[in-house]
């Protein structure tokens, strides 16, 4: 099919508003580019931080600029949006909550319009890092220890409080990283090596989410692996994060040059099969599809490799990770785009009465 209507869908509620506006434009230009110019028409569609959809002028000013658009008068939601209706297939590219937890995919699917990437399920479990890790124990993945709690077990009782800083300490030892479990690019994440900063971490995680994870800190080597497909998945190559940080926070993530992928991976060929086994069985223990990154540990001491998480939307700008591995893996960006939305239309047909 040509001159397809893709429906660049980006910005969003959630703190990684700005991530997302940037692998919007990166996507974009992907669209522009080679056969991919021939193939699809670009309809920008931009959601606010306050939730209000905008396209035409506005939303092409957003992906062009790169900068979020803050005015708040003559604002539309997405039922009056003509924009919604021309669309042939979405690309959501929304980082984090109310983007790739199931919400925007649970619409879309009413819509009954094709869009890139996993559905209901698969982004909720992939958001979600208690259902996660959940899934993957089922899955029989080796991962670390960890404790799930809600935010009424951290506020609701002062006098249990401490009991509940207890059974931590006993069963995950110090050091130990505390997260909510539904955001993404490490936001409210502390790294905790005693009893005040435990508390502390607890207090303000419960400040960004209503479920909190506690997982066991673990010395090892940060490694990646990107997934591609829907019912037939392919594994790339596997990669390498080193940053000099105590660990891999939000500022590392996002601040230029202070954290260096390696493509491929310096790792035993063995150990490089290994992940990328555990990253296919990641990917459909929670149901997955189109794309996810899955990120592991390798105790190279012990040789141990541990699952961390899956993303099953994960950064898109031309320097994340997840498009640098398949770049590497023979697969260029243009390219990558194109067999997305192509999957997407294989898992979500368009209907002959659409359009």
């Amino acid at each position: 099919m040509t001159n397809l209507r893709v429906g660049l869908l980006f910005g969003g509620r959630s703190g990684e508003h700005q991530v997302s506006i940037s692998s919007a434009r990166a996507i974009a230009q992907a669209l522009r580019k080679e056969q991919n110019a021939s193939k699809y028409k670009i309809q920008p569609v931009y959601i606010q931080q306050n939730g209000y959809w905008l396209g035409g002028e506005v939303a092409q000013e957003v992906l062009e600029s790169g900068i979020p658009y803050l005015e708040v008068e003559n604002m539309q939601p997405w039922r009056s949006l003509a924009e919604v209706a021309e669309v042939d297939v979405w690309f959501p590219i929304l980082h984090g909550p109310n983007g790739e937890d199931g919400t925007i995919q649970g619409l879309l699917t009413l819509m009954q319009i094709p869009f890139v990437g996993s559905g209901v399920l698969g982004s909720a479990l992939g958001m979600d890092k208690i259902a996660m890790k959940m899934a993957f124990e089922q899955a029989g993945l080796p991962q670390v220890k960890y404790k799930g709690l809600t935010r009424a077990q951290v506020w609701s009782n002062p006098c249990v409080f401490p009991k509940l800083c207890d059974e931590i300490e006993s069963a995950l030892n110090y050091p130990c990283f505390v997260k909510p479990a539904n955001l993404g690019s490490s936001v409210g994440i502390a790294k905790v090596r005693s009893r005040s900063e435990l508390e502390a971490a607890l207090d303000h995680a419960a400040s960004y989410d209503r479920r909190l994870i506690v997982e066991a800190g673990v010395v090892a080597r940060e490694l990646e692996c990107a997934i591609l497909g829907n019912d037939q998945t392919k594994a790339s190559v596997v990669g390498e994060i080193t940053f000099d940080s105590d660990f891999y926070d939000y500022e590392t993530k996002y601040t230029a040059g202070k954290a260096d992928l390696h493509i491929p991976a310096q790792i035993p060929d063995a150990v490089s099969q290994q992940i990328q086994d555990m990253a296919l069985q990641a990917f459909a223990a929670v149901d997955a599809a189109g794309l996810a990154r899955v990120d592991f540990f390798y105790v190279e001491a012990t040789g141990e490799i541990l699952i961390n998480e899956i993303n099953t939307l994960p950064g898109f700008t031309a320097t994340s990770m997840y498009p640098q591995l398949w770049a590497y893996s023979g697969i260029p960006f243009p390219e990558l785009v194109d067999r997305l939305i192509q999957l997407a239309l294989e898992r979500y047909p368009i209907d002959s009465t659409h359009g």
